[in-house]
């Protein structure tokens, strides 16, 4: 698989969140533009560490030479652990820089995320089986 083939997946997540922030703050009519970055960079952040732990599982897991041969559009563990690092750091990150995290914007959050960071690897693998 090619270098660029593989960053195709980091991208569409990135992407996603992207999409995830943008339709929060237009759901509670703030500005998209002018604050997407505020509600992107703690997401953004747990996606990165997402990225890089599930690289590290599967070093771990395989050998280090697993890392170059890493699938990042697995739903078991590249998904799950994408999804959870993207809701648990996003939301660490926003209540250590005052930004909200009722219970229900978590919810909320996991519900979208989870739908977004693993259903898109579902899909993808329920079509290439067929």
């Amino acid at each position: 698989m090619s270098r660029v083939k593989k960053l195709v997946p980091f991208v569409v997540d990135v992407a996603l969140v992207i999409v995830f922030c943008a339709v929060g703050r237009r759901s509670h009519d703030e500005a998209i533009a002018a604050g997407l970055l505020r509600t992107f960079w703690p997401f953004g952040t747990g996606l990165l560490l997402g990225w890089v732990l599930a690289v590290a599982v599967a070093a771990g897991r395989e050998g280090v030479s697993a890392a170059r041969g890493f699938d990042g559009r697995t739903v078991w563990p590249t998904g799950v652990i994408v999804w959870l690092s993207t809701l648990a750091g996003g939301m660490l990150l926003r209540a250590v820089s005052g930004q909200g995290v009722a219970v229900s914007f978590v919810i909320v959050a996991a519900t979208f995320l989870g739908l977004f960071l693993v259903g898109w690897r579902a899909a993808a693998q329920a079509l290439s089986s067929r």
